[in-house]
């Protein structure tokens, strides 16, 4: 009886944890091939080479931030509001999805191709933002900086080493939050 081989999924996860981990340079056959304690042989009855690999992963990253978040999002309800705020937290405050949007976006510096995906990514979270806000705000123009806020706060937070004297970040950013999202200040979460 033959060994059992290690499923597509595994490969592509562990190629998504070396990614966030020491970004697109780590994801090698033969490392992921030790950390899943396997001969890299099976690797090429699911992956042609390791573009093949990359491409999987990024279409892995795409369903998991994109369509899985929509997903839940439409499942849980809420209002617009909370709809904006659990797509953030799904997406730009998660220990997995996180680091693996982070090096993502510093792959898509020297490649072209991640680059087109990653504007593809986030133009439909835009879109979703938009479209959250368009529910209690009419001004397109507003509409459309209030999301680029929202969605700039939910990265660039994770790039800022600036202090907030007398405090600590998260209750700063849920505050920024609650203005993007027209929220009076006193009444959190509404």
């Amino acid at each position: 009886m033959g060994a059992l081989r290690t499923p597509r999924e595994k490969w592509v996860e562990e190629g998504l944890r070396a990614l966030a981990a020491g970004g697109v340079d780590a994801v090698r056959v033969e490392a992921l091939a030790k950390a899943l304690g396997v001969t890299k042989g099976g690797f090429y009855g699911y992956f042609a080479d390791r573009d093949a690999l990359l491409t999987a992963m990024l279409d892995a990253w795409e369903r998991e931030s994109v369509d899985d978040v929509v997903d839940r999002v439409e499942r849980e309800g809420g209002d617009a509001r909370n709809k904006v705020r659990l797509a953030g937290q799904l997406t730009f405050s998660s220990d997995r999805l996180l680091p693996i949007d982070l090096a993502i976006r510093e792959w898509a510096r020297r490649d072209h191709t991640v680059a087109d995906r990653l504007r593809r990514v986030d133009n439909k979270r835009m879109q979703l933002a938009r479209d959250a806000i368009g529910t209690f705000c009419t001004d397109p123009d507003e509409v459309e900086a209030r999301a680029l806020l929202a969605f700039c706060t939910a990265i660039g937070s994770h790039f800022l080493a600036a202090d907030h004297p007398g405090r600590t970040r998260a209750p700063v950013i849920a505050r920024a939050a609650d203005i993007i999202l027209d929220v009076p200040h006193g009444n959190p979460g509404a």
